[in-house]
């Protein structure tokens, strides 16, 4: 095994020479038949080979059905006497299967660039939101507190209409 580096079944570079030795086995070189006999992981990818092709020489192909070209020319009759589709319908063919426009790839290409507008809009949106200051957080906070203490200050006057006046008025 001189100079060949071997895989885990079979030598690198062998399966071209054991399909030649396979086809033809008196051209081979005698290198090679040395070898496949030495190395078990080539000698049973040649018997495998060998097994392959005795069952492929003893398959045989089915027979056709003797009606096929009857039924074949038939339908092929009808379909050149059958009356021709309106022009509408001819460019939705045209347009969905034909060689010149694909339909799948413009719909691929139409959802990527909505994917893309949408996800760009999505990115952009948040990109140029500025950032919080920190002294604008104390600013929210000030604020809270004034409309907390002017909502105590309106609690204040409903509850000073609220209560009787005792039947002294003031002046």
């Amino acid at each position: 095994m001189s100079g060949m580096e071997t895989t885990n079944t079979i030598c690198a570079g062998m399966e071209p020479k054991l399909a030649e030795m396979l086809f033809n086995p008196a051209a081979a070189p005698v290198r090679v038949k040395e070898h496949v006999d030495t190395c078990e992981g080539c000698r049973v990818e040649f018997d495998a080979l060998r097994r392959t092709m005795a069952t492929l020489d003893a398959w045989s192909a089915p027979e056709p059905n003797p009606y096929f070209m009857t039924r074949f020319e038939a339908r092929l009759r009808e379909e050149k006497n059958a009356p021709r589709a309106g022009w509408l319908q001819r460019m939705k063919t045209r347009w969905l299967y034909g060689p010149q426009m694909q339909a799948r790839p413009l719909a691929a290409m139409a959802l990527t660039l909505c994917v893309l507008v949408g996800g760009g809009s999505y990115l952009n949106y948040y990109w140029e939101q500025p950032p919080v200051q920190p002294h604008q957080t104390n600013a929210y906070v000030v604020q809270d507190l004034q409309t907390l203490d002017s909502n105590a200050q309106l609690l204040d006057q409903l509850e000073s209409i609220d209560q009787p006046d005792n039947g002294q008025a003031q002046e």
